[in-house]
């Protein structure tokens, strides 16, 4: 708890903060919006008060309502306070008024809103869960690059974030869950003739005909869809000279998966003597060390017998509060589990260092500081509108780092040249999650993908260097224009969007002075740009629906 954020303000602490709510939801994550504390509902009226701002995650799901993060700033001063919750699992934080100063506290489950509670007996001892804050007195901008240094510090050492390899996923606005060896190998031949260096087949590799939902957790590769075994694929995929990867939901069992019905009920999670079910899975509970050692095979497996270097770790079930089995309260058992999970994470990674895991859960459903610590690489959507994913694109790294942070390009089989362009601009600022019929695509679409990968591959090392900046502030939903700035010593990159369908002069300001600017994609067409006489700003010509991404000199 920090008690007394405003204390240096002239006015009274209703009037002198601002606090910014990360709201968060499947296909529109990385929604931040500043308010005042009364417009929240919180205002000095007597000695103190009794009501408080205060937002949670109940669950497995740790960003399905909110990011477990805020920022909270004294206007007057331009003190700010940007924190993150270290947990995979449940979070709190809450702001309110004591003794005529404003607090804020921020906390790992609790009893209230959790159902969390530890009973300690007598030298047992418990660690709560972590948090940390980045401090500014330069406004919002300043802390997230604050923290973004921080999270680059803690951050697993891997080769991934020093390379950023461009990665083709099959399933978004492509194959979609449902992959066999016929449709595979066009696309492995598009997807190394366009530059991708990562080739992921997704869901649906495992599935045995029909509807495979609630019959995960075996990861055994499904015979009717890959008749010759899934070997030949990923082979093909070597053959191209990428990496092949495949998906995974190891966290979960169908209720349907025969080897569900054989594991003892202490492998789930269980609430009122049941084993807890949500959308047709059990919650496997990796505080057994049973369940561990089976993920541990599962991994072994896909990494030293099929040769898989990237697995997309899927997760798509909340299961709720926790489990009753071995624990003093259900959220107890929750948070061992998940601090299990981490353990698990670590020894996997300390056998395969080089394994590239991504960490998804529906998209950003699950985006926290303690898995992006060990993970490499974030998805941060599942959105399937490009036009509507340039404001998740373009505000993602106020909470993940643009190195670790995938987007997607998916250009439709029908896209024309300025909707593909679009596709690409929406990835090339951070991690390249490719996808989309690239071996049916127009050959002028195709040549745009395989354009915008070679230009992405001039800076691409670069990026775990750039601090964001938001030249237009902080994307909303409901406007019109977004621009993303990447900044360096000497030169920024400035991606810019126009949503509308009609055309739009954008003005970019800039924090420094600059020297020049160049269109660097698309080569063509050339948009009409100029830099105002003191350097301070960029103007930009945008026809409707286009995007253009601009590097500045300083």
């Amino acid at each position: 708890m920090l008690v007394g954020l405003t204390k240096s303000a002239f006015s009274d602490w209703d009037k002198a903060a601002a606090v910014w709510v990360p709201s968060n939801t499947w296909y529109g994550e990385f929604q931040w919006r500043k308010h005042t504390l009364p417009e929240l509902g919180l205002s000095k009226v007597g000695v103190f008060s009794t009501k408080r701002l205060s937002y949670s995650s109940i669950g497995t799901w740790t960003s399905h309502e909110y990011l477990p993060m805020g920022y909270v700033e004294n206007e007057e001063s331009r003190e700010g306070w940007y924190f993150s919750i270290l947990n995979n699992g449940p979070w709190h934080w809450e702001i309110s008024d004591i003794k005529d100063a404003l607090y804020l506290q921020l906390s790992g489950p609790t009893e209230n809103e959790s159902h969390f509670s530890c009973i300690l007996e007598k030298q047992s001892t418990f660690e709560s869960v972590h948090a940390v804050v980045a401090v500014t007195a330069s406004g919002f901008e300043d802390a997230v690059c604050e923290m973004t240094k921080y999270r680059r510090a803690v951050r697993r050492e891997n080769e991934d974030n020093r390379t950023l390899p461009v990665i083709f996923n099959d399933f978004m606005n492509c194959l979609e869950g449902d992959p066999t060896a016929q449709k595979e190998y066009p696309l492995i031949d598009a997807a190394a003739a366009v530059g991708c260096e990562y080739f992921t087949i997704d869901a649906g590799w495992y599935a045995q005909g029909g509807d495979w939902w609630t019959k995960v957790g075996e990861w055994l590769p499904s015979d009717d869809r890959f008749p010759d075994g899934i070997k030949p694929v990923l082979d093909a995929i070597r053959q191209k000279g990428m990496v092949p990867g495949l998906w995974l939901e190891l966290e979960v069992m169908g209720i349907d998966c025969p080897i569900a019905k054989e594991k003892p009920d202490d492998w789930f999670f269980c609430r009122h003597g049941k084993r807890v079910i949500d959308h047709g899975r059990y919650q496997l509970d990796y505080r057994n060390p049973q369940v561990r050692a089976f993920a541990h095979g599962v991994i072994g497996r896909l990494v030293e017998e099929y040769g898989v270097g990237y697995i997309k770790m899927d997760y798509n079930i909340n299961a709720g509060i926790g489990t009753q089995l071995y624990a003093s309260s259900v959220g107890e058992g929750l948070l061992l589990h998940n601090r299990a999970y981490l353990s698990w994470l670590d020894e996997v990674f300390s056998k395969y260092p080089d394994l590239v895991i991504e960490n998804c859960g529906s998209g950003g459903m699950r985006v926290n500081d303690a898995l992006l610590s060990r993970h490499s690489i974030q998805s941060s959507s599942d959105q399937t509108e490009y036009l509507l994913y340039a404001a998740i694109a373009a505000a993602s790294p106020t909470a993940v780092t643009p190195e670790q942070n995938a987007v997607w390009s998916y250009p439709m089989t029908d896209a024309d040249e300025e909707a593909t362009i679009f596709n690409m601009v929406n990835a090339m600022m951070m991690r390249i999650h490719q996808s989309g019929h690239l071996a049916n695509l127009k050959p002028e679409a195709l040549a745009l993908v395989k354009e915008g990968i070679t230009c992405y591959k001039t800076y691409r090392t670069e990026l775990p260097d750039a601090m964001a900046f938001w030249p237009l502030g902080l994307p909303q939903k409901e406007q019109a224009q977004y621009a993303l700035g990447l900044e360096w010593p000497d030169h920024a990159l400035i991606a810019v969007w126009n949503c509308a369908s009609d055309p739009a002069v954008v003005t970019l300001p800039l924090s420094f002075a600059a020297s020049g600017a160049s269109q660097i994609y698309p080569a063509a067409p050339q948009n009409k740009m100029q830099i105002d006489a003191n350097g301070t700003s960029l103007r930009v010509c945008l026809n409707g629906k286009t995007a253009r991404l601009f590097r500045i000199e300083k």
